[in-house]
């Protein structure tokens, strides 16, 4: 399983960035041999409009099977979706600790979009 995690940082010990489209990066971590890739997400940052979907596509590209962040918009939400990446919301703690509660299938999968943490 491919886990990815929005990150304020470039190793497993940064915080969970709450925004996915506009994370610094995302921590791709794969279960199989315990790697993780980092997917630099830079242009999407500062982006006006579609860093959603753009952010949607660099992690389905990794071939990711969930995405943990703090809040999906409408459009990355649906992005995701249509690439049958289940998403997750939980901007708690490190990377490390989201990866841990994704393998252990203690995070909440959305059903539905998050933007501003509420439910669409």
């Amino acid at each position: 399983m491919k886990i990815a995690v929005s990150s304020q940082g470039v190793d497993s010990t940064s915080k969970v960035d709450p925004r996915f489209g506009r994370a610094a990066c995302f921590l791709v971590f794969d279960t199989e041999d315990e790697s993780i890739e980092v997917v630099n997400n830079d242009q999407n940052v500062n982006a006006s409009h579609g860093a959603g979907i753009q952010a949607a596509e660099k992690v389905t590209s990794r071939n990711v099977d969930i995405v943990v962040s703090g809040d999906f918009g409408p459009k990355a939400f649906e992005a995701l979706q249509a690439a049958g990446v289940k998403a997750a919301i939980w901007a708690d703690g490190t990377v490390s600790e989201a990866i841990e509660l994704a393998r252990n299938n203690q995070l909440e999968i959305l059903e539905s979009a998050s933007a501003g943490g509420k439910r669409h």
